[in-house]
């Protein structure tokens, strides 16, 4: 296996579909389709394969690939996948799929919609994977092409609006990203990750955006930060996303929900918590307030919507609100005595699940939001609807399951990852917890009201006449993604056996303000 480039495999096989695709320009729309799913699924497989082979004990990165790419600049190809990687890459191969199960009936240039797919696919992966900047930030800023056009030419009414925000938003963060990695290169003259995390760790990154003058840390910090607040996206940066999640088709939005916004959190952990300790842990508590801020009124935002669509992406808001909340939290506690670890291992064990477990419940619930508008005409309202239960039992019961899922009712997979984020917070800063308690509480209410109003009492609305239940097509997509929620719900020790000793090496070895 060692000699297989695995990692590139992993992120080039889906371009490689994308290729195929542009060159087969006759091919038929289900011959297309099956290839595109076919190219998709490889990210899944090679994961897998990648996992039977993958040291659970080890804390470094494994099937490293490493060669010289610009000598000049010292930048390197440079891929690598520790348990971090591994479980987003893993959650892009069961999604990636699941969207282009989703988008099977899209008629209108399904070529290209296929093909963009791909590509959006094959640079999600590249961000989880690469660590070197350079082609880290290729990767990153690759996304954004074919994710805006996807929103923006099959997308709802207000597609151009939507793509036009979400685009301008995220450029507008990747460029003082990128002004910051320019600054971190003219200090040190390095881009690669692990390098820059041990310049981190030792303080030596600070004196040397120091030398360059006594404001440049706070600045480059500031910038960094931006770049990935924005893309998660942190309160009050998350105007953007109500909009494009809902007027994104669906397949596209569960990659938007399950995949693209967990490249923010990655990048919190991966790179900003390493490089910038002492300004996160100088930041903690504002940084607090904004989690909080996401956490409580995303939740009282879902509660308020009555388009469904914007009902979840605000619900996605105030879950992954709860992953920042953890690393705020662990910032807050850097250079406390130990008892801390126990703590800060908890939270960021239930920051991981919840960024897996986020992306199954929430990439469910878009596709049965979408299920409901394809079979009442584009209607996607609260009060659009009810008693669908009696019309479509088995679709009422899968997002049901979804729905408590999200809510996190113990024995599903949603439970765990919020439990442990509580309790670990609760251990570092107990009125952060308290505090964010209000969210979970205004969660239950909005997703109980969904349920309630849509599929019980009397049939009514677009529920009225003819509902198809569940077809063939429906139960290819929620029924992996279910059977995960009950699996996941029951042995989470599936998922935190991938990350257990990198958790506790993080929370054993916190790097110092």
């Amino acid at each position: 296996m060692s000699s297989v480039p695995l990692l590139s495999l992993l992120v080039f096989v889906p371009w490689a579909g994308a290729l195929v695709l542009a060159c087969l320009p006759g091919l038929g729309r289900r011959a297309l389709r099956i290839l595109a799913l076919g190219f998709s699924l490889s990210t899944l497989v090679l994961a897998l394969a990648s996992l039977g082979s993958f040291d659970r004990a080890s804390t470094g990165y494994q099937f490293v690939e490493r060669h010289a790419w610009i000598p000049s600049l010292g930048v390197h190809y440079h891929l690598g996948m520790d348990g971090l990687s591994l479980l987003l890459v893993l959650l892009t191969g069961l999604l990636a799929p699941a969207g282009l199960l989703a988008s099977w009936r899209q008629e209108r240039d399904a070529r290209f919609f296929n093909l963009l797919y791909l590509l959006l696919q094959g640079a999600a992966v590249g961000v989880f994977l690469a660590l070197d900047f350079f082609h880290w930030f290729i990767f990153w800023e690759l996304s954004l092409i074919p994710a805006y056009f996807l929103i923006r030419l099959w997308g709802g009414p207000a597609a151009s609006r939507a793509a036009y925000q979400f685009v301008i938003y995220t450029i507008g963060g990747s460029a003082f990203l990128l002004l910051g990695f320019a600054a971190i290169f003219a200090a040190t003259g390095a881009l690669d990750f692990e390098a820059l995390s041990r310049m981190g760790a030792d303080g030596t990154l600070a004196a040397k955006l120091a030398a360059l003058g006594g404001w440049w840390p706070q600045a480059v910090f500031l910038g960094v930060f931006l770049g990935f607040a924005v893309k998660v996206p942190l309160y009050p940066f998350h105007t953007w996303l109500p909009l494009a999640y809902a007027e994104a088709p669906t397949g596209v939005s569960m990659f938007l929900t399950g995949v693209m916004s967990k490249m923010g959190v990655y990048g919190f952990l991966r790179i900003l918590w390493p490089l910038f300790p002492g300004p996160l842990h100088a930041a903690a508590v504002p940084l607090l307030w904004l989690a909080l801020g996401g956490a409580v009124l995303g939740a009282f935002a879902a509660m308020r919507q009555t388009d469904l669509k914007r009902m979840v992406a605000y619900s996605s808001v105030n879950h992954l609100s709860y992953c920042l909340l953890a690393l705020f939290a662990v910032c807050a506690a850097t250079g406390r005595p130990h008892p801390t670890s126990e703590a800060a291992a908890a939270a960021l064990s239930g920051t991981l699940l919840q960024l897996f477990n986020h992306g199954l419940s929430a990439g469910a619930l878009f596709y049965c939001v979408g299920m409901l508008e394809a079979r009442s005409g584009g209607r996607r309202g609260i009060g659009d609807f009810g008693g669908v239960r009696t019309a479509a039992p088995v679709f009422a019961g899968l997002c049901g399951i979804a729905m408590f899922s999200s809510l996190g009712l113990p024995g599903l997979n949603g439970f765990i990852g919020e439990f442990l984020i509580f309790r670990g917070v609760w251990g570092l800063v107990p009125w952060a917890a308290a505090v964010a308690c209000l969210g979970l509480f205004a969660t239950a209410f909005f997703l109980l009201t969904f349920w309630q109003r849509v599929f019980h009492g009397p049939r009514s609305g677009a529920a009225s006449g003819v509902f198809a239940d569940a077809s063939r097509l429906d139960l290819a997509v929620l029924l992996p993604l279910v059977a995960l929620m009950f699996l996941l719900g029951v042995l989470p020790q599936l998922l935190t056996g991938l990350f257990n000793p990198l958790i506790t090496s993080w929370a054993n070895h916190m790097p110092l303000p």
